[in-house]
This record gives structure tokens, sequence and C-alpha cells, in this order.
């Protein structure tokens, strides 16, 4: 674990990074740092160095790198999950169709770049983060609703409603919160609700049929 040197605008977005690759860890301590309203406070070259050396006060998003060796981004989200719920974890990965995104997002994380984003929008993704948004890409709406069309357990009440299947389906086309506001007469503040409603829903349903399979495995056969 790097701590990095102190901000003097206690207003600033606390970042923390998680990744393997130096060069990545270093360019995006980099570019936070110099980016106004912005603050890296600790980088991590692992998911266990991360979990071993977790900061306090904790930091208001983490970057997480999502092909990481040994324990992966993803059981890092889920453990720190776990010790932190209310922490805001944004995955980074190389292919914007890998299935180990929407893994990520049912393990709790809110949303993820490309490693080779423009800076911008990486603190946009930061920012959105913070400020509770939970970005969704089409390839990653449609998955959501394909998990949600599916059986679930019977005591499972994160059903979707017709709005928030409006919404993704907008989602889906690609839409921009702003176009979708457009489109179904509703504000950018509603549709962001919306949307963190179904990352929501989907935290719940994949725990509820994580429990139900568990169950099953333990009766008598």
């Amino acid at each position: 674990m790097l701590p990095m040197e102190s901000n003097a605008n206690s207003t600033t977005i606390s970042v923390a990074v998680v990744d393997d690759d130096e060069e990545v860890r270093n360019g995006l301590s980099w570019m936070v740092n110099h980016a106004d309203g912005f603050r890296c406070v600790a980088v991590f070259e692992s998911g266990q160095d991360a979990l071993d050396h977790f900061p306090e006060p904790l930091p208001d998003v983490v970057l997480m790198d999502i092909g990481l060796p040994g324990m992966s981004g993803i059981e890092c989200v889920r453990e720190l999950k776990k010790r932190h719920p209310a922490i805001r974890i944004v995955m980074q990965t190389v292919y914007s169709d890998d299935d180990k995104i929407f893994e990520s997002l049912r393990a709790g994380a809110v949303g993820y770049i490309l490693k080779k984003s423009p800076i911008l929008k990486v603190l946009q993704a930061i920012t959105d983060a913070y400020e509770g948004g939970v970005p969704m890409s089409g390839e990653v709406a449609r998955r959501v609703l394909a998990f949600f069309q599916t059986p679930a357990p019977e005591d499972d009440m994160a059903n979707l409603s017709q709005r928030e299947r409006e919404v993704l389906d907008e989602l889906i086309e690609g839409k921009s919160y702003k176009t979708i506001s457009d489109t179904l007469f509703l504000s950018v503040h509603t549709v962001r609700f919306h949307v963190h409603h179904i990352y929501e829903k989907l935290h719940v349903r994949s725990r509820a049929e994580f429990m139900a399979r568990m169950m099953d495995r333990r009766l008598p056969r």
C-alpha cells in the first residue's frame, strides 16, 4: 500500500486505486491528484493488500481492477462491501462486454469504466459514483433485464416495476440519462433514482438466489 499526500481542500472526492499494473496505478493516482476536486488517498497492488491496509477514514470511491491476480477484483468487492457496505466501487476493465462486469455489479460495484477511457470520463465516473449515480451501459442493461426475467426464489420481492423496465429499455438502446428523461418525461434525478433502485434490487435478488442455493444444498435428499 502506498499512502498519498493529503490535499488541503477538505471538500475533494477521495479516491483509492486497486490495480496490479504499476504503470496504471501511478497514472491514475497522478491524474486524480492533478484534477481539481479530487484526491487519491491510497493505491494498492492487490485485493489482499487493499483489505489488509484499507485507509481510515474510508475513501469516497474505489477504482478496482476487475482482473487482479490471486484474489480477483470481484472477490475483493464482495469482501469490501461486507466490511464497508456504504463504499462506492467502480470497476476497471479492458473489455466492455466481459461477463465479469455483470458479476461485479451483482457483488456490489456501482459501475465500470474501460481502462483506456479518457481521464475526463474517469473523473465523471468517480463523480457519478460519489453522488450516488450508477453508470449502466446498454450491454449491462440487457444482462440486468435478462436476469430479472428468469425465475426467482419464492421469497424474492426484488421484481422490477414497469417504470424501471422502461428505463432499462432506454439504457439498452444506449441512451443517456438526459435523453431518457426527455423520452419518459422524467427529471434526470428521477432517472438516476430508478437506475439506483434497479441496482439495489439486483443485489437483493442476487443475495436471495445465493441463499436459496445454499438452503437447497442443505436439504436432505
